[in-house]
């Protein structure tokens, strides 16, 4: 062993019997004195494990919100679908109200009938309904909507039948015009393309300057139309060399039909 050790051993021996030499009050002394030293770094510690402690509550608080972010996401658009069912269930029924009060209201006597198909290639010359002889539905008969003429039936089977609308060329239609005694002949134009096609009146007097908005109605000649029924709109009137034509807007939007009801008599 050599100096340096023998002297360190000395040492250490001397601070033992010091210590020894305290009593009980003086070892208690020390020790207070020795966790006062420490103190500071006991905080510390402290501290820092309570920021952990936050740091994870933190992290668990926010998976448990990325959580209920998704559930109500997922609810939210559980309720715009359900929303918009709603609408839809409620535009149906206000369309088959205000389709059952003009039946009420009607003069008429009305066969209700859905539109089962339409072919694009005739999208607006023809369509179809689920109506026929079963149901009184015969040749020629006028077909409406609450908004004005449809068009009328021709080949009539038991349980459908086909409706020329009267967008097409073929459906002549006897009509007067509002405010007026000018008396022509409707018709519909030869279109190709998703545009609606206007009506031709034809067969107008020179003098008859009708102005656009002016009503046109069945004038019930020719006894397949009954007097009374909306055609629609004038768009514009131009003198022609022997007589006079207007085009007409339809009042019924051909282009959405769904149901429609064929007149069978009056009331």
């Amino acid at each position: 062993m050599n100096r340096s050790s023998v002297i360190a051993l000395l040492i250490l021996a001397a601070v033992l019997l010091y210590f020894l030499s305290f009593g009980a009050d003086g070892t208690r002394k020390l020790q207070a004195g020795f966790y006062q030293l420490i103190a500071p770094f006991l905080t510390t510690g402290s501290g820092l494990q309570k920021q952990i402690t936050s740091v994870r509550t933190g992290l668990k608080s926010l998976e448990e919100i990325e959580r209920e972010n998704s559930a109500l996401r997922v609810e939210n658009r559980a309720l715009k679908a359900t929303n918009q069912a709603l609408r839809d269930v409620e535009h149906e029924v206000n369309r088959l109200r205000t389709a059952l009060n003009y039946r009420e209201r009607s003069i008429f006597r009305l066969v209700p009938a859905e539109i089962v198909t339409r072919d694009a290639s005739t999208w607006w010359r023809t369509v179809t309904i689920n109506r026929g002889k079963q149901d009184g539905i015969e040749t020629d008969m006028p077909v409406v909507t609450q908004e004005g003429l449809v068009g009328k039936t021709t080949t009539v089977s038991d349980s459908i039948s086909v409706v020329l609308l009267v967008s097409d060329e073929n459906c002549r239609v006897a009509v007067t015009v509002e405010g007026t005694r000018e008396q022509g002949i409707v018709s519909g134009e030869r279109v190709a393309g998703a545009l609606m096609p206007l009506l031709d009146l034809n067969f107008l007097s020179k003098q008859a300057n009708l102005q656009p908005g002016q009503k046109a109605y069945t004038s019930g000649v020719g006894g397949v139309f009954p007097s009374g029924l909306l055609i629609g709109t004038v768009k514009d009137y131009r003198v022609r060399e022997l007589d006079g034509q207007a085009r007409i807007t339809p009042a019924v939007n051909l282009a959405k039909l769904e149901d429609v009801f064929v007149v069978t008599g009056r009331k």
